[in-house]
């Protein structure tokens, strides 16, 4: 015969432990017993730990790429702005206001477009990175390396 315990449970708990019995076609104390087998069990541990270090290797491997992304978009930031400061010659002040005037026309230009890339799901960004990763098939590829041999 098993020893009987009287433990409390919160309600929500109870609810749920009500619900999982009638649907498995088993009984409460089958339920409560196979998850406290689950939890002092030696392996249940290590299937935690291997779930987890499962968790973590994503997650480590999303940061990667975002902090590859941000990489890619402060160098292209950085590179934009050295551009526009070396090429752009200072305006005479007769030209000014006419020049901001352009200069606001195509800013709202810029967001509406940026609106739509948005709401499209399209993504430069996405396209940029595409094209400057190297794929797999370009570490097999002779295309471009000498071999010494004419």
């Amino acid at each position: 015969m098993k020893p009987r315990l009287n433990i409390y449970i919160d309600h929500p708990l109870v609810k749920q432990l009500e619900q999982a019995a009638a649907r498995a076609g088993s009984s409460k104390s089958g339920i409560v017993g196979a998850a406290l087998e689950s939890f002092f069990s030696p392996d249940g541990g290590d299937r935690r730990e291997a779930a987890l270090a499962r968790r973590l290797d994503r997650l480590t491997w999303q940061y990667n790429r975002v902090e590859r992304n941000q990489r890619v978009i402060l160098e292209s930031l950085a590179l934009f702005i050295r551009h526009h400061l070396t090429v752009t010659a200072p305006l005479p002040p007769s030209e000014r206001v006419a020049v901001l005037d352009k200069g606001e026309e195509r800013f709202e230009r810029f967001i509406e477009q940026l609106s739509r890339e948005l709401a499209g799901g399209r993504s430069l960004m996405r396209d940029v990175v595409d094209r400057i990763t190297p794929k797999a098939e370009d570490f097999y590829s002779s295309e471009g390396l000498e071999t010494g041999h004419d």
